[in-house]
């Protein structure tokens, strides 16, 4: 009798594979375009909407004027982050036959307020951002390395972050 596995790691083995042979057969179907709007609710909220998902909030802590009712928005970046992250780690362990019993992604940005609260001129973003990644699996050292090195090395989140990219805000 022969066994199929259609999941690993609760990733559909086929629906990743016929995403992959979809590209290779038609390389513009690799081109996306994804997009988000945000209404402002008075004060520091804010909602993120994408797609048919319910709104994602955002606000403020107290002590930057907010009503601290949601993660604010260098928050939900590091979120990003750690979210692009745990899908390539999903993605390529699946793909490599790895089995992740937990996986766990711990963020911490350094980010100076002075530009931000206009006192002074410079970069208002993270100096720094420092991801730990904690994987319990029966995969051997070397095969948890080599899937380290690839998820950091094709992470969109990581990569528009850690590359400079044209950003435009233009007012309507």
């Amino acid at each position: 009798m022969t066994t199929t596995i259609n999941k690993l790691n609760s990733v559909d083995i086929a629906a990743v594979g016929e995403l992959v042979s979809a590209i290779k057969d038609e390389p513009t179907n690799a081109s996306t375009i994804w997009k988000s709007r945000v209404d402002w609710k008075g004060g520091f909220r804010s909602e993120a909407k994408s797609r048919d998902f319910a709104p994602v909030p955002s606000d403020e802590p107290p002590a930057l004027g907010g009503d601290d009712t949601a993660p604010n928005p260098v928050e939900q970046l590091l979120g990003a982050l750690g979210n692009c992250l745990a899908v390539g780690y999903a993605a390529n362990a699946t793909a490599a036959g790895i089995e992740l019993k937990t996986l766990r992604i711990e963020l911490e940005g350094d980010l100076d307020l002075h530009t931000f609260l206009g006192l002074a001129d410079g970069h208002a973003g993270f100096e720094t951002i420092n991801a730990t990644v904690s994987i319990d699996s029966d995969a051997s050292d070397s095969q948890i390395e080599e899937l380290h090195h690839k998820v950091v090395s094709t992470s969109p989140v990581g990569h528009t972050l850690q590359t400079s990219i044209p950003v435009s805000v233009h007012l309507a």
